[in-house]
């Protein structure tokens, strides 16, 4: 299974995050799943993808030629993808992912995440969306989420959408159980 995961290209305030890095790229390996992930060598990003590339895994990096040097591209990638722009980066992502994983990040983060939940409620993908909640980091954004649906912007199909779990195991598993299979890829085609 090949695996996308949304995280900062900083690490955050709280030591937590870098071990939740760890944790996800070492259930990455104990499952021999493949990482997608943004091609990025810094923050969580890199503790992540560098984290299963010297574990054994397979890591797969798509990262747009303008950032390689301003995120500081991760170049021991088994396989690193240089893109034109942003929208191919996140749609190669989601095209080469059987799931989709956000840790905590910023606005590029939440950017991919949001473009993914998006695309899935127009079913341009059926790929399960999870978020690891390490230390409350998205319970904002889940109670957001409810206020959409309570204001009547979002339905709760769509809503339900974005799986959570502050346990990665468990998160992993539920993603495993929701995997559906690609009738469409990104551009329409079937």
């Amino acid at each position: 299974m090949n695996i996308c995961i949304y995280c900062g290209s900083r690490s955050g305030t709280d030591p937590i995050f870098e071990d939740v890095a760890r944790c996800v790229a070492g259930e990455i390996l104990r499952r021999g799943w493949n990482l997608v992930y943004g091609g990025g060598g810094i923050g969580l990003m890199d503790i992540v993808a560098r984290s299963v590339f010297e574990g054994g895994g397979h890591v797969t990096g798509i990262i747009p030629s303008f950032l390689a040097t301003r995120e500081v591209a991760l170049w021991e990638c088994s396989e690193l993808i240089e893109v034109p722009s942003m929208h191919v980066r996140k749609q190669m992502m989601i095209e080469r992912s059987d799931a989709l994983v956000a840790l905590p990040g910023g606005f590029g983060t939440m950017d991919e995440l949001f473009e993914a939940i998006t695309w899935r409620q127009l079913k341009l993908h059926d790929r399960p969306i999870g978020l690891v909640n390490a230390a409350g980091y998205f319970d904002p954004l889940l109670a957001m989420n409810s206020h959409m649906v309570e204001r009547g912007f979002v339905e709760q199909r769509h809503a339900d959408i974005l799986m959570s779990d502050d346990d990665v195991a468990r998160l992993f598993d539920a993603l495993e159980a929701n995997r559906g299979v690609m009738t469409t890829d990104l551009t329409g085609r079937t």
